[in-house]
């Protein structure tokens, strides 16, 4: 699945940083440029004593909600995989249109443990397609694992992340330039 020349990055964040204000600010970004992106940002506000944790489909600007509801008293939170999938299954719509780069919101447990969005990873590096992923600094060893080590790991900052977007960037235009013929040079 992978090799020395796929284009994965891992934005890697811990206590403080907020990968999900970097992600859809690059993202962002980029869309204003015409750069065709598509995945998940995660967003998190704070209700009163609970939080609600959506992704927005960063390509449509559609939410999809993330924990179950679990009713009023409970004491914690869990992530509805079946919300999870149905946002995976829609970014995997996405994919199949057409895309410059893939945004996945995080490298949580699903993701360590081979589920979760891992089939979207493998879905943009087979159309040979730039990822970049928030991974946190706990999970990382797992990351590393999964990715069999052939990773860009970026500090959870847009500096690192536009850095290696432009590497990527040229290396893809390189592919895409019309470099004309010996004969055409040489009239």
């Amino acid at each position: 699945m992978f090799d020395a020349e796929c284009d994965l990055a891992a934005l890697v964040y811990g206590h403080g940083d907020d990968p999900d204000i970097v992600l859809g600010n690059f993202a962002a970004a980029l869309q204003a440029r015409g750069v065709r992106v598509v995945g998940l940002v995660q967003r998190v506000r704070r209700c009163l004593d609970e939080h609600e944790i959506a992704a927005t489909l960063v390509h449509s600007g559609a939410e999809i909600p993330l924990l179950q509801q679990l009713g009023r008293h409970a004491g914690g939170c869990r992530l509805d995989v079946g919300q999870l999938l149905q946002a995976g299954s829609a970014v995997s719509g996405a994919l199949n249109e057409g895309a410059d780069l893939l945004i996945i919101n995080r490298f949580g447990r699903q993701e360590s443990e081979g589920k979760g969005l891992t089939y979207l990873i493998e879905q943009a590096l087979s159309a040979d397609i730039p990822v970049v992923i928030a991974v946190p600094r706990f999970r990382f060893a797992d990351w590393i694992r999964f990715a069999q080590g052939m990773s860009v790991r970026l500090s959870c900052d847009r500096h690192a992340l536009d850095d290696w977007w432009r590497s990527v960037s040229r290396r893809y235009a390189a592919f895409d330039e019309v470099r004309p013929t010996v004969c055409e040079v040489f009239k």
